[in-house]
């Protein structure tokens, strides 16, 4: 155990040296930025929305401050367990052998966010882009769906490779390949062995590098491979391959510098993909859009065309109907969810077609067995690339090119939804995930980042365009208010519509918490009953016992958010308890509600501070207006189930 010890403070020491002489890196810096101090607030305050947007302009999650903080363990230590989760998907390193995992966990607030911090996978957290770089690894020996274009032939052994990433790594194939795009072999020289053409190939597909360059059957020493492989860094013009090299013996310093390389290789696959498939990409009238002839053989070694239609009002009233061609694929929404959307009358005149390679494409399933079965899109014997259809729009369908090319997956919250359904179609359950955290993120949906309507607002919403009515004081103190409308940032029912049709919990919990938030701007709508009205039907053989699920946890969050614990009679104790005696009061619409004895029910609000609840009435302070509100808001709910002849 003692030379254990040792050996375990002589590695610090020596990685401590490593890291003050810039040869390994530190992977929790010193940050004083503006931008981090920023986001160690919005950490500290759980502000899911703003911490999104930070994570996604760039800011290191990995950093800390002069207190040595880094934004886990302020998220841990303050228990906002959902922004644990958000940091952890986005990256935050939690190896489990490490302090700051132990530090995190040591001063979790709660045992939740403790057994979220102890079951997160290390892998994930360590190295987000390690399923992208998996996947090209797996390209080398990969034969089904055969997506090589170029051969190497060397006199050993043939490599079946990939233009495209062999262009995006390497400078000197870039230059041969735009000269020559039709090349589909490339004999390697005699005087090079093929052990040192299989760890360039490895550096260059983002493998681990062997210990052992030379196996026990070889015939050449691992001088003469050490030799060739000096050679194809020089033609190559691979000038980090022999920092890989010679760090192989050292595992952290090794880890580090593959994740480097990993990162720099997205930088040069994301610049490609920029220069190839966005530069590339056609806008075309949809009615010509299957007129479009792509030669196989192309400058940008490009397998298929994914076509995606822009959709638009049909103002003028004219023919909706399309030109049809017969490569169409339909991925997307329902025509039912299409409809909710209010997208049911609308024409399709503008069509993007990108040009894009199978290599990336089967990361998703769906390509990957359209391309291994014998569907037409799969054949490589046509004079021109086939055109697939992808039914989502030409930004969404950049999205998810992207995230298939980069595993970037950066999204607005207006393409959110589209995103989470054709995800799901090609059953991408990362890029799904993201845009369920993009909805309940930056849809809002902490309470800390929804406007409160509840002490200067009452309910007056009786269209579908989800506007709140705020109410804004006069200046001369007459009981007139003027209304100012606010949008809702997004539209909480197609949310549940799509979380019930896709299984997603998170958007459920989201969606009930939102509605929970605002219920009394969606309380009194036809469709809002109409949705309690389905979340009970969800149930099948439902009996009168059973609960309604989406209406249990919208009291729930209700009840959060007037920080109440208790109903009925306890709620009647809690306000004796505060004023005394209370009296009954007549409350519209409908019932008696128990208000302190020394408030004057119906009272105007005054310079003395009055708050006034959702029936209009004033009372004297916030515990009572939250009291009474609540109390409001629960009959309405039971008023709902009521008229639906429900017994939840």
């Amino acid at each position: 155990m003692a030379i254990r010890k040792f050996d375990l403070e002589a590695k610090l020491k020596d990685d401590n040296q490593l890291i003050r002489t810039g040869v390994l890196r530190n992977d929790h810096p010193l940050d004083s930025s503006p931008e981090f101090r920023e986001f160690l607030q919005a950490c500290r305050r759980g502000d899911l929305k703003r911490c999104q947007e930070l994570i996604s302009a760039g800011v290191n999650i990995n950093s800390k401050d002069e207190f040595d903080y880094t934004p886990l363990v302020l998220a841990s230590l303050c228990g906002h367990y959902e922004l644990v989760q958000l940091l952890l998907e986005s990256g935050a390193l939690a190896d489990p052998d490490s302090f700051e995992r132990e530090r995190a966990v040591y001063n979790a607030l709660n045992n939740k966010i403790r057994n979220l911090l102890l079951s997160y996978d290390y892998s994930k957290t360590a190295d987000p882009l390690q399923p992208w770089s998996s996947h090209i690894t797996s390209l080398l020996v990969r034969d089904t769906p055969p997506t090589s274009d170029i051969t190497l032939s060397a006199p050993a052994q043939d490599f079946h490779l990939h233009k495209f990433l062999l262009s995006a790594r390497s400078p000197y194939f870039m230059r041969k390949f735009a000269d020559a795009p039709e090349t589909v072999t490339w004999k390697v020289p005699h005087a090079i062995p093929v052990e040192a053409f299989r760890v360039v190939l490895r550096y260059l597909y983002l493998g681990d590098l062997p210990r052992d360059f030379v196996g026990p059957g070889s015939t050449v020493t691992e001088e003469e491979v050490f030799r060739g492989i000096d050679k194809l860094c020089k033609q190559l013009e691979l000038d980090k391959l022999w920092e890989s090299v010679l760090s192989i013996n050292d595992r952290r310093l090794a880890r580090q510098r593959q994740q480097d390389e990993v990162q720099r290789a997205q930088g040069q696959v994301e610049a490609f993909f920029r220069n190839t498939v966005l530069k590339h990409k056609i806008e075309i009238d949809t009615r010509k859009a299957g007129d479009v002839k792509w030669p196989r053989h192309n400058a940008i070694f490009a397998d298929c065309l994914l076509r995606a239609d822009d959709q638009q009002d049909d103002d003028d009233g004219a023919d909706t109907e399309t030109a049809a061609d017969g490569s169409a694929i339909p991925i997307g929404p329902t025509t039912d969810t299409a409809t909710r959307n209010g997208l049911s009358k609308q024409r399709l005149r503008r069509s993007v077609l990108f040009p894009a390679h199978k290599p990336f494409l089967i990361r998703s399933p769906y390509f990957e067995t359209m391309f291994s079965s014998d569907f037409v899109e799969a054949r490589n014997d046509t004079e021109h690339l086939h055109i697939i259809k992808v039914d989502c729009s030409p930004a969404v369908l950049e999205i998810i090119l992207r995230f298939l090319y980069t595993e970037n997956a950066d999204c607005q919250l207006e393409h959110a939804l589209d995103l989470l359904y054709t995800a799901d179609m090609l059953l991408l359950d990362k890029l799904k995930a993201k845009a369920a955290i993009t909805i309940s993120t930056l849809g809002s949906g902490t309470n800390n980042t929804l406007v409160d309507r509840t002490h200067n607002s009452h309910p007056n919403n009786d269209n579908n365009n989800h506007t709140s009515a705020q109410e804004t004081p006069p200046s001369d103190g007459s009981p007139d208010t003027e209304q100012v409308a606010e949008m809702e940032p997004i539209n909480v029912y197609d949310v549940i519509h799509a979380a019930w049709d896709l299984k997603v919990q998170r958007l459920e919990e989201f969606a009930a918490r939102y509605l929970a938030s605002r219920l009394e701007d969606y309380v009194d709508e036809d469709e809002f009953a109409e949705l309690i009205r389905e979340s009970a039907a969800r149930l099948k053989e439902r009996q009168e016992t059973d609960t309604i699920e989406l209406l249990d946890d919208i009291r729930y969050y209700l009840s959060e958010r007037f920080r109440l614990r208790f109903e009925g009679d306890g709620l009647e104790e809690m306000l004796d308890d505060e004023g005394g005696d209370t009296v009954d009061a007549e409350r519209a619409p409908g019932g008696p509600v128990a208000y302190p004895k020394d408030v004057e029910v119906g009272a105007e609000a005054d310079g003395g501070g009055g708050l006034r609840t959702l029936n209009g009435d004033v009372v004297e302070d916030e515990f009572v207006s939250d009291a009474v509100n609540y109390q409001i808001l629960l009959e309405k709910i039971d008023r709902v189930l009521e008229r639906l002849k429900l017994d939840a």
